[in-house]
């Protein structure tokens, strides 16, 4: 017999030097399986004598095993993020600890520019194509222009409209038109006695299916779980919402129990992509970002465990926050007790994504993972002056990580924002090394596998069956993962933490493409029972990982178009807590490139055509 194999030996975080890490483009080795070999495969996995074998072939033939059961990793293991302290920022607008959500969308409202409508409602065809705006709406509405009653009769026609579509491709799964319309009446009774409760009171937002907010289930995308987890009242940042006089049109539409970065999902539907029927949204928040791209709402709710709101906000063109980790609170919804997942906030507009943050953000969710609470700070952004503290702006870029795409025109438009941001606000770019990039990717798989196996564990058995077939193929992979496995993935997060810190001494934000490919097209063989292509999950995955698995904010800004039409997202990487940093760039550069954006093929004008009776008359 030949003698063991001798373990890798990691050195310490502290004595890698960075500028001499080199970029190794990952190699994902899995079979791409769809359909009737879905199926198949599936059988494969859970054969009780072949499925370890072929698990343990695969985790073997990326690396997965020698990573995580032959490597001495010297650091602790970090099984929540652990932020350092950090100065506070600068030239931001701090709230108050006690303050509640209307307080807060009050000084959010007070930090935005002076309101130019973003489209005036006459707008003439041939103009640049702008999303309406959530102070458009109230615009219209204090103007007599419309009523939320209207706006909502609308929405219900129009949802009416789409779900009868063939082949089936539902936005919402929860849909109660007496509700809706109920919630509609009583803010336009507010309006009309002049006292609406907020700038939000009356702007329709979408929640994802597996964010509590009644009267609706909450599935999270499945056929059952409703069924063994009853809603008895509202998620923390839905009822925070609905102080603020949020009209909740619904549950949208995800990839089953968030295990799927396409938005796939065989039981209700395939949520399609507004800018081309034919391609995938993204998920795991598929539905919210469909609906606002479409222009069904200018906001929705998702939630982001590995890129779950940034990868659908890039593929749609809109706007995706992801928010430090407890930033805001995860109670009532399915991520609830997970170390990499945040409920946060999809918008068409940053500004929107501002108004939207500042309601849901939570500072007593912080108690867990800081003895100080850091202030929840906002960008003010109603003065001339208001990006030209950016001129101090350092952004990160890692040069080799960020060009392995699959499309050319991604990293070309993320090269022309970088020079829009140089030229016009004179931000610097500094050259930076992120090593062990594969490793964060692996560390980030076992932490989100296990903790999601461990919510499914219960039911697992009895309602196996009644999954989709691609989610029992990631079930197969989580269940391989040992409590060894776990804890070396904890560890790798603390090097990873220690890493990225390191950078961020140098560097205020690091920038990426917010994926490595364009949206995917939907296979019809995907459509019967799901699809497995883990290639498509990495280009996908491949640079918003480290935000989950770290806790730091970043968000997703739409950059123009590919040469097939379809939207380009850039995204902005921030320190712990500092998401009014982010917010401020990500303003810099939607504004720098509102003009290119383009009108999805799918995309319903619903304050142009409810209003279009009040302009005859005015």
């Amino acid at each position: 017999m030949g003698a063991a194999r001798k373990p890798r030996v990691m050195a310490p975080a502290e004595e890698i030097d960075l500028s001499a890490v080199s970029y190794d483009p990952p190699q994902v080795k899995a079979p791409c399986f769809s359909g009737l070999l879905l199926k198949i495969f599936v059988w494969v996995l859970e054969n009780a004598f072949l499925g370890p074998l072929l698990l343990s072939f695969l985790t073997r033939l990326n690396g997965l095993t020698q990573m995580l059961e032959e490597t001495v990793i010297p650091e602790k293991p970090m099984f929540q993020p652990e932020f350092p302290k950090l100065e506070p920022e600068h030239d931001v607008i701090s709230t108050e600890e006690d303050e509640d959500p209307l307080a807060r969308v009050r000084l959010a409202t007070a930090c935005l520019p002076p309101h130019k409508p973003r489209r005036e409602l006459s707008a003439q065809p041939g103009s640049p194509f702008l999303y309406w705006t959530i102070r458009d709406y109230a615009h219209a509405y204090q103007s007599n222009l419309t009523t939320p009653t209207i706006i909502a009769e609308r929405i219900i026609s129009v949802v009416e409209d789409f779900h009868s579509r063939k082949p089936p491709a539902p936005l919402l799964v929860s849909f109660d038109p007496k509700d809706l319309i109920a919630q509609a009446a009583a803010s336009t009774q507010r309006h009309l006695e002049g006292k609406a409760l907020s700038i939000l009171d009356g702007i329709f937002i979408a929640v994802k299916d597996d964010v509590n907010c009644l009267p609706h289930p909450t599935k999270g995308g499945t056929t059952w779980y409703h069924e063994v987890g009853v809603v008895i009242e509202d998620a923390v940042c839905v009822s925070r919402l609905r102080r603020c006089g949020v009209i909740f049109i619904g549950k949208a539409a995800m990839h089953e129990f968030g295990m799927g970065v396409t938005g796939n999902n065989s039981h209700y539907g395939t949520v399609r992509n507004p800018h081309s029927f034919e391609r995938y949204t993204g998920g795991s928040s598929s539905g919210p970002a469909a609906i606002v791209a479409c222009g069904l709402c200018p906001a929705a709710l998702g939630t982001d465990g590995g890129g779950s709101v940034r990868i659908p906000a890039s593929l749609c063109g809109i706007v995706g926050l992801k928010t430090t980790y407890s930033r805001t609170s995860t109670k009532g919804s399915m991520c609830d007790g997970g170390t990499v997942d945040v409920i946060s906030p999809l918008a068409a507009t940053v500004e929107d994504t501002i108004l939207v943050y500042a309601a849901i953000a939570d500072p007593s969710s912080c108690d867990k993972i800081a003895s100080s609470l850091p202030p929840i700070c906002l960008p003010n952004l109603s003065l001339t002056s208001k990006f030209n503290v950016l001129r101090t702006l350092k952004l990160g870029k890692y040069a080799q990580w960020v060009v392995d795409v699959k499309s050319p025109d991604i990293s070309e438009k993320f090269e022309e924002t970088l020079s829009m941001l140089s030229s016009n606000y004179g931000c610097k770019t500094v050259d930076i090394r992120l090593p062990e990039l594969e490793e964060l990717r692996n560390a980030h798989l076992v932490s989100i596998g296990s903790h999601m196996r461990c919510s499914l564990n219960p039911h697992y058995k009895r309602r196996r069956t009644e999954l989709c077939h691609d989610i029992r193929a990631n079930v197969c992979l989580f269940n391989s993962f040992s409590s060894a496995n776990y804890v070396a993935g904890q560890r790798l997060r603390r090097r990873q933490m220690f890493f990225y810190m390191q950078v961020f001494k140098q560097v205020d934000l690091i920038v990426t493409p917010t994926t490595g490919m364009i949206a995917p097209i939907i296979l019809p063989a995907a459509l019967e029972c799901g699809e497995s292509n883990f290639e498509v999950t990495a280009y996908l995955q491949r640079f918003v990982l480290a935000p989950n698995l770290l806790g730091f904010p970043a968000i997703s800004v739409p950059v123009g178009q590919d040469k097939q039409g379809m939207p380009i997202g850039f995204q902005l990487i921030g320190r712990p807590w500092e998401e009014a940093t982010l917010l401020r760039a990500a303003a810099a550069i939607h504004e720098l490139c509102s003009g290119s954006t383009s009108r999805p093929s799918s995309f319903y004008d619903i304050l142009q055509q409810t209003s279009q009776g009040f302009l005859h008359k005015s």
